[in-house]
């Protein structure tokens, strides 16, 4: 299944995007990042079927665990795509909102745009990881 992340925004060259690369990098799953302006701009025509999860404020708040087991019955239900979305600094729309498959939350705190997707990549790996089998991750 590909990770597509699709965020408003350019993260440049940064400590930031060098983390970002650096989980790119790792993981071995498929991966794409589309970056879009502030505002406009095309998102891809995802690959069907797809999920969509939108890291939002009011969204919830899982463990890593609980986001690899996610995306591995995504994955095993036979998803081709799964889009992560970070949205511009006034979030997204309530019709986004409703439209979305999950709305996932980095805890109460509100992060700024780069770290969230560095954060975001992360824990993409860390779920990869989990689901197979490898020690990155360590519970309890």
């Amino acid at each position: 299944m590909l990770l597509h992340i699709i965020a408003r925004g350019k993260i440049a060259r940064s400590p930031e995007a060098e983390l970002v690369a650096r989980y790119e990098k790792r993981l071995t799953w498929p991966v794409k990042f589309t970056e879009l302006p502030e505002t406009g701009g095309r998102i891809p025509e995802p690959q069907s079927p797809y999920k969509t999860v939108l890291l939002d404020e009011r969204g919830k708040d899982i463990s890593s665990e609980k986001l690899a087991a996610t995306l591995e019955r995504w994955r095993d239900e036979g998803m081709r795509e799964c889009r992560f979305v970070l949205g511009a600094a006034d979030g997204h729309s309530e019709q986004e909102r409703r439209d979305a498959d999950l709305l996932l939350a980095f805890g109460k705190a509100t992060w700024p745009h780069l770290l969230a997707r560095a954060m975001l990549a992360e824990q993409l790996y860390r779920a990869t990881t989990i689901i197979a089998g490898h020690p990155y991750h360590r519970s309890g």
